[in-house]
C-alpha cells in the first residue's frame, strides 16, 4: 500500500430540515382546496400520498432540508451541482491547501490495482505540493489536482426537487457514488416525512 493513506468515505448529515414539515405541506396543499375543515390529527398521511398520487407535488416546495456531504468526489459534485433548483456551497480549493487531499477510490478498482491507484494519488500529492513549493497560487496549483480528490458540500432544496433529485440519482443506471449519496440522504427523508418519500424507489 501507499504511505499516504488519505481514503475516504462519505457521510451525509442532515443539517436542517423545516420543523412539522408534513403539516406545513398540508396546510399549503388544503389552501388550494380551501379544505381547512377536514385538517385532523392524522389527516396529512393521507392528504398528502394523495398529492404525491395526483401528481400535485408543488406543495412539498413549501418544505426545505438541507444535508452536509463530507468526503465525497469532486466528480460525484459535479454532477450533484447539475440539478438547479438548490442552494449549494462548497469547500473552494482556491482557499483550501489541498497538499494532503483526500480522495475516493471508485468501486469498480478489482482489488489488486488498489495500491497502484493509491501510488497515484502519492504522485499527485508530490506534483501539487511542488507547485505550491515553486511559488503557484492554491487557485492555479489545484490544476493537478484529480476527481478523485474529495469535496464537502452543503446542499438546501425544497422536497419536491428532492423527490425528483432522489428518483434520477438512485437508479441503477446512476454512478455508484451519487447513488450511495443519494440513497443515505433518502433514509433521513424518509425517516422525517415518511409521507413524501416513502413511495420512491430504487428504479431500474
Amino acid at each position: 500500500m501507499s504511505e499516504v493513506k488519505n481514503i475516504a468515505k462519505i457521510e451525509v448529515e442532515l443539517i436542517a430540515i423545516t420543523p412539522n414539515s408534513e403539516k406545513v405541506i398540508e396546510e399549503a396543499g388544503r389552501t388550494c382546496y380551501l379544505s381547512f375543515d377536514k385538517i385532523g390529527a392524522n389527516s396529512a398521511e393521507d392528504f398528502i400520498r394523495r398529492l404525491v398520487k395526483l401528481g400535485h407535488e408543488s406543495p412539498l416546495e413549501h418544505a426545505y432540508a438541507t444535508f452536509r456531504i463530507k468526503n465525497c468526489s469532486r466528480a460525484m459534485t459535479h454532477q450533484l451541482v447539475r440539478h438547479r433548483l438548490m442552494a449549494v456551497s462548497q469547500q473552494s480549493q482556491r482557499y483550501v491547501n489541498e497538499e494532503q487531499f483526500e480522495y475516493v477510490i471508485p468501486e469498480t478498482i478489482p482489488e489488486e490495482f488498489i495500491d497502484d491507484y493509491c501510488n497515484d494519488m502519492d504522485t499527485i500529492h508530490k506534483m501539487y505540493a511542488k507547485w505550491r513549493q515553486r511559488g503557484l497560487k492554491k487557485e492555479d496549483a489545484r490544476f493537478v489536482l484529480p476527481n478523485a480528490c474529495t469535496s464537502e458540500i452543503v446542499v438546501s432544496a425544497n422536497f419536491r426537487e428532492w423527490r425528483h433529485i432522489l428518483q434520477i440519482r438512485m437508479s441503477k443506471k446512476a454512478q455508484w457514488e451519487i447513488r450511495k449519496a443519494c440513497a443515505m440522504i433518502y433514509e433521513i427523508l424518509k425517516e422525517n416525512a415518511p409521507n413524501c418519500f416513502d413511495d420512491i424507489k430504487e428504479m431500474d
